[in-house]
């Protein structure tokens, strides 16, 4: 069949998918991967084959390095204890304790075999976290989930890397844990590196074509080297998405940042879309390869059940211990503010009394203000993190949802293909492995929202307006100081006319004033109405002037982005100023 005809048909089925996820409220992969399970059983459609290699070089790099992008590193930051743990000792303890129960129970396998296999179940998949954000669950759990996601993939095909070594019998214990370290060590050595050269590059372009282009290749220019180097690349590119993230909106240009987020959330779901497709369609050829060497499949389909129980039950007490002595156990918010700010208060006063010293033994007076005014920062960051840590603890209801939400997904398909050829009875080990990840996904992620709804963890609407009220009154503050600064100046030296200040003043106290005063969602959805037919009214005037061809083309161009960058700008202000409500 012509390839092309092949890849439109596919594109079109993701999109049909996505569509229709909307309209009966079910996550897109999964009736993808339904749909290419059926299909793959029709009697004109062949044994479809994908080279793993497709999905793991060229599919993961872009998606990990998109959400990363995506991802607020802030918090990141505050939950990467619980989220490393997640990715990386329960990665290492499932992949362990699955490569017992395989070894146990399969007949052939030995250990070096069975953590192979076992590393190939033992990550997660992305597609909990598009069912929950949709369910409303508390941001802290959508962030510990994004995080694992991000880091788990790389920490497992690390394992299965050296797994396979172990079955040539070519690796020691301390040789993985070695390999590991340095594999993860220079995987973040070189994604921060291209992170900061995409940065810096994006940012000498001035055009968002090209930047989104730079944006392209990205992923790929992270992972080449790191795997080159024998480091993890998948870890690379992650690290690079989230050193772009967190400087895209110093660096970059707003117009850069919008056609970024327009481009990769297409990209997004078409490769995304595509993965769970391909997932499905190679069940017929899968099964065809075990009956050539089994009697019965069943021997696969229960071994994938058992490996799902298994990797849940570790699963669960692993987050049981997290929610009692880590990430989830209860602080004391006013005991916590006060060890730091005891602990600022001793670095201020050493500073002090060694202020001058410091500064002549420095040879520089203006160091050691830099130094006090970075402690300064750290110390508010902390005191901030402190106020997130008690307003949002993880509970036990937190807890199932995480523990429900681990389920297995393309990468186990994907990452078991990669067994070599060699692996004793290599085509059950693929079908297992199709099981667990389909059966957790179909299964898990079918039932997740009746899950959260039954648990009442869902739907609950985030209390954001006052916070969001404080922060459109720090940007006006900003925006006055700005403003009011007597040595305020334009670009050629010379002084702003009175006008022009004014009128800066006026705009920035109407749109703190939006802020504080349209609390009402029928105000705010009325506003957002008119705004927008007045828009459509424009654009039609617009288009028939085109018609008629009374303007020129380029003012019309120019006329026309201008309406587009106001809708958007109304549906995004429309949106969330509902969403307060």
């Amino acid at each position: 069949m012509d390839p092309a005809l092949v890849v439109s048909a596919g594109v079109i089925a993701v999109v049909a998918a996505n569509a229709l996820a909307r309209r009966i409220g079910v996550a897109p992969p999964l009736l993808l991967v339904a749909l290419g399970v059926l299909v793959s059983f029709l009697p004109f459609v062949g044994a479809v084959e994908i080279d793993p290699e497709w999905i793991l070089a060229g599919v993961l790099p872009p998606l990990l390095y998109s959400a990363a992008v995506s991802m607020p590193t802030m918090d990141f930051r505050r939950d990467f204890g619980t989220i490393g743990g997640l990715s990386v000792s329960l990665v290492v303890l499932t992949s362990v304790a699955l490569g017992l129960v395989f070894a146990w129970l399969l007949p052939g396998i030995n250990l070096a075999t069975g953590i192979a296999l076992g590393a190939v179940v033992s990550p997660t998949d992305a597609v909990a976290t598009t069912i929950v954000k949709r369910l409303g669950v508390a941001p802290r759990v959508v962030t510990v989930l994004e995080g694992e996601s991000l880091l788990n993939d790389a920490s497992a095909l690390v394992i299965l890397r050296s797994a396979v070594a172990a079955i040539a019998g070519s690796v020691s214990l301390w040789g993985v844990a070695g390999d590991f370290l340095r594999s993860i060590v220079i995987a973040v050595a070189i994604g921060a590196v291209v992170g900061v050269l995409n940065l810096r590059v994006r940012s000498a372009l001035h055009d968002a074509a090209a930047s989104t282009a730079i944006s392209f290749v990205a992923p790929f220019v992270a992972f080449a080297p790191a795997e080159h180097f024998g480091a993890s690349g998948l870890v690379a590119a992650v690290t690079a998405g989230l050193i772009t993230g967190q400087g895209s909106a110093r660096y970059l240009r707003a117009q850069d940042r919008l056609a970024e987020t327009s481009n990769w959330s297409t990209i997004e779901v078409v490769l995304e879309g595509g993965v769970f497709l391909t997932m499905g369609l190679q069940l017929f050829g899968l099964v065809d390869e075990v009956r050539d060497e089994h009697d019965s499949i069943w021997l696969a389909v229960w071994m994938g059940a058992v490996a799902v129980v298994v990797a849940l039950l570790l699963r669960s007490v692993y987050v049981a211990v997290v929610l009692l002595v880590g990430s989830g156990k209860r602080i004391d918010p006013e005991a916590e503010r006060a060890r730091v700010r005891d602990a600022a208060a001793r670095y201020e006063e050493q500073v002090r009394r060694r202020g001058h010293e410091e500064r002549i033994r420095l040879g520089d007076p203006d160091r050691a203000g830099r130094r006090q005014r970075d402690w300064t920062k750290r110390v508010a960051q902390q005191l901030a993190d402190v106020d997130y840590l008690a307003a949002q603890p993880l509970t036990g209801r937190d807890g199932v949802v995480l523990v429900w939400a681990g389920m297995r997904g393309a990468v186990t398909v994907a990452a078991a293909l990669t067994l070599p050829t060699s692996t004793p009875q290599r085509p059950l080990l693929v079908l297992v492995a199709f099981t667990a990840a389909a059966g957790s996904l179909l299964i898990q992620g079918g039932t997740l929202p009746w899950v959260v709804r039954r648990l009442g963890v869902g739907g609950a609407a985030q209390e954001e307006g006052d916070e969001r009220s404080a922060l459109m009154s720090a940007l006006a503050d900003a925006a006055a100081g700005v403003v009011d600064d007597p040595l305020l100046r334009r670009a050629d030296g010379t002084e702003y006319h009175p006008r022009v200040l004014e009128r800066a003043r006026r705009q920035a106290r109407m749109e703190q004033a939006e802020e504080l005063q349209e609390k009402s969602r029928q105000i705010n959805a009325q506003v957002l109405e008119l705004r927008l037919a007045i828009i459509a009214a424009q654009r039609a005037a617009l288009l028939e002037a085109r018609s008629i061809g009374t303007f020129s083309s380029a003012a019309l161009t120019s006329a026309l982005d201008v309406l587009d960058a106001d809708q958007i700008s109304a549906e995004l202000k429309g949106g969330a100023g509902m969403a307060d409500d």
